[in-house]
């Protein structure tokens, strides 16, 4: 089971930037931070369901992508939703 519709419009509303903004890459990241939390416990009960595996993978690559390009567009913003997603120890 993936987000619901309105857990992903609550994350979209949380973190757009203004009222139609659904792309941004904050709520992007958002998202993906999101799919990626929910995977991880999938993945804590089912630890040879290999094929989520690899989606988590590419998600969290996809994620780091996006990322980057924040930090180099604005540092601000990036910090910002660091912080906000408490991503970091």
């Amino acid at each position: 089971m993936s987000l619901t519709t309105a857990a992903t419009a609550q994350i979209v509303k949380t973190y757009q930037r203004s009222k139609n903004d659904t792309g941004s890459s904050e709520v992007q990241i958002a998202l993906l931070t999101a799919r990626i939390e929910y995977l991880t416990e999938h993945l804590k009960t089912n630890k040879h369901d290999f094929h989520t595996r690899y989606g988590l993978t590419n998600l969290v690559s996809q994620r780091r992508r996006l990322l980057n390009y924040l930090k180099r567009k604005d540092l601000k913003s990036y910090r910002e939703l660091i912080q906000k997603l408490d991503m970091r120890g």
